[in-house]
């Protein structure tokens, strides 16, 4: 199938009163940088507010599928989005992460 990305440049979005930076790097190499300003106090709220992660709730809230419009499923091959926190990876999923002000989060195409 073919996917396009919501974004291909960087954006700045939303309104609230926390400032985020979220970066995407995508398996061919892109990397897009979004502003986003929030009122969301989960990670996965805050993304799934702009429609930039799509995935499926399971008993751990959200498995992430799908970020800025493109598609990395472990099911098709082996391919998964990992989650960096200020450029440490992640233990926890976006519905567990609180966000902070300032903070740094990165959903990497990965194998």
């Amino acid at each position: 199938k073919d996917e396009k990305m919501l974004y291909t440049e960087d954006a700045t979005l939303g309104t609230g009163a926390k400032t985020i930076i979220f970066n995407v790097e995508h398996k061919d190499g892109t990397k897009i940088k979004f502003t986003i300003k929030t009122d969301k106090s989960l990670l996965s709220d805050a993304l799934l507010e702009h429609s930039l992660i799509e995935g499926e709730n399971g008993e751990f809230g959200i498995y992430v599928k799908k970020v800025n419009g493109i598609t990395q499923d472990y099911d098709i091959d082996k391919s998964y989005w990992a989650l960096y926190i200020d450029g440490e990876y992640a233990l926890t999923g976006a519905y567990s992460t609180e966000i902070t002000d300032g903070g740094e989060y990165t959903f990497k195409a990965s194998y």
